[in-house]
């Protein structure tokens, strides 16, 4: 059984080396923003996730909503599950996610359906002379298919199957995604490993001539649940695919107070602050008898780096949140600092649909 197991955690070493050197070879100049289409995939599906820093990919439990951040988390414990999740976003835009989980036991497979919602609001139109000719408005949704079935008693594989839509003014577009994922987990330690390839896919129709790509994600992820403390961290590696994620503006240096040239940093400095930017931590407390109550934190190195303003202090990376079990419901509660204009707050409601029908 033990050489078994060796041999597939073997093969599927070679696996992620394989696709990381090749998606990496394709995006090797690319910037982090700005090239891609349908980046409204890479948010935070549930106000838990905003709260651990946007990347839990390696807690499996009854939330359905982990579904989306890695396919493999999906389990039969979410089955007959509801998850409504929605997120305040900033400059009024709205975004959600919501899921239901299935659960096949003589196929041995789990399943969720859900659908994943942004809208932008409304936009003034112009001419080209600047002359006001009404308004518009810009959405986007993805419907996503997700399954996932258990190789042994400790590893499984899941995917995603992604249809989304965008619509901006008389603009169109269509695509098709998929997410591939991997979940290990050791009882006995209590610890869990996951690998995730996110959107891999491409558009069937384009705005315009020109047809833009998916916002790849390659993730490895890292969970341990401590022996002696009701305490869960987590850190999560994204962006893999690409390895410098330093803009050239940050190798400019600041200008000192006192008038001295600008101090560019170090190699060694710029190599350190670059590995971070792949990085992000969270952390999970839970309270009480039956863990009805968790605190969650987070922090988001590249969003503090990307996003916060020179000279001022904020709050830009960190996150934080709790959730509160009553009964057959779980309210979860996130609040993701972006910069100095403030964060987004995320509220995720989940529902055992079939032990709530159940007692009525």
């Amino acid at each position: 059984m033990h050489s078994l197991l060796a041999h597939q955690i073997t093969i599927i070493q070679k696996t992620i080396l394989f696709v990381i050197l090749g998606i990496g070879a394709l995006s090797l100049n690319a910037q982090i923003g700005g090239l891609f289409t349908y980046d409204f995939l890479n948010l935070s599906s549930s106000a838990r996730a905003t709260a651990l820093g946007g990347y839990p990919i390696s807690i499996s439990d009854e939330d359905v909503a982990q579904g989306l951040a890695n396919p493999a988390l999906i389990n039969e414990k979410m089955s007959h599950h509801l998850s409504i999740n929605h997120n305040f976003h900033l400059a009024d835009i709205s975004h959600g996610f919501m899921a239901y989980g299935l659960s096949l036991k003589d196929q041995k497979t789990s399943f969720i359906i859900g659908a994943s919602y942004i809208n932008y609001g409304e936009f003034t139109r112009a001419d080209i002379f600047g002359n006001r000719t009404g308004n518009f408005s810009g959405s986007e949704n993805a419907f996503t298919l997700g399954a996932s079935r258990s190789i042994d008693e400790r590893l499984k594989v899941g995917a995603n199957l992604k249809f989304v839509n965008s619509n901006f003014d008389t603009y169109q577009s269509i695509g098709l995604g998929l997410d591939l994922g991997l979940y290990y987990h050791n009882d006995i330690k209590d610890l869990s490993w996951s690998f995730v390839v996110k959107n891999i896919g491409g558009q069937l129709s384009s705005f315009d001539v020109q047809r833009e790509p998916f916002p790849i994600d390659i993730q490895i992820g890292y969970a341990k649940r401590l022996e002696h403390l009701p305490f869960r961290f987590m850190i999560t590696g994204h962006k893999l695919h690409r390895w410098n994620l330093r803009s050239p503006l940050d190798d400019q240096g600041t200008i000192s107070l006192i008038g001295q040239e600008p101090q560019e940093p170090s190699s060694f400095s710029k190599t350190v602050d670059n590995v971070f930017r792949h990085l992000a931590f969270g952390g999970e407390l839970m309270i009480g008898q039956k863990e009805a109550f968790k605190l969650r934190f987070g922090y988001n190195h590249l969003r503090n780096k990307e996003l916060s303003v020179s000279g001022f202090r904020s709050l830009s990376g960190l996150s934080f949140g709790f959730g509160l079990r009553i009964k057959k419901i779980q309210l979860d509660y996130g609040v993701g600092w972006y910069h100095l204009a403030g964060g987004a707050n995320h509220l995720s409601v989940s529902i055992d649909l079939e032990s709530l029908f159940s007692k009525l």
